[in-house]
């Protein structure tokens, strides 16, 4: 089950996304298949069968945007996370190889598109959540476990 949580950031991104399906690309995707309705046959229309599937893909993604707004919670930034790994921290870790990496952990409807963002359910900040620097974690994988040392813990505020 996932954990509908979201930073402020995600949000506005999400609610974005929302209004510009409804707002602008919907609008032009009916006109389109309009006007290739218009032409006459469509068993053959390839504009009309792609525009139509076009158009509930954008229905689908629209109708799924607004269930999730309604369910997520949004977690704004407080002073007493900082020092500790929580919901919206970026994080810097590093391994006994000395291999660092950065990330920030947030809500699952947030990581797409960003290689520096991982959700809350993921192994990784379940194992990093309340630690704080110097502290280890216990990365549990499918083959095998990883320990990674807290480096650093930041927030956007």
């Amino acid at each position: 089950m996932k954990t509908m949580l979201i930073t402020p950031e995600g949000l506005e991104k999400l609610k974005a996304e929302l209004d510009h399906l409804w707002k602008v690309e919907r609008p032009e995707t009916t006109q389109k298949v309009a006007w290739a309705a218009s032409l006459g046959d469509r068993s053959e229309n390839a504009d009309y069968h792609y525009n139509k599937r076009r158009l509930r893909e954008i229905d689908k993604r629209v109708h799924y945007l607004r269930k999730c707004l309604d369910d997520l919670k949004v977690v704004e930034y407080a002073p007493y996370q900082e020092g500790k790994v929580m919901f919206g921290a970026w994080v810097e870790v590093e391994n006994a190889k000395g291999h660092k990496i950065r990330f920030r952990i947030v809500g699952g409807e947030e990581i797409f598109e960003r290689r520096d963002y991982i959700s809350i359910d993921s192994p990784m900040a379940q194992a990093l959540l309340k630690k704080e620097v110097g502290d280890e974690a216990i990365v549990q994988t499918p083959t095998q476990q990883l320990v990674w040392r807290v480096s650093k813990i930041e927030y956007q505020k």
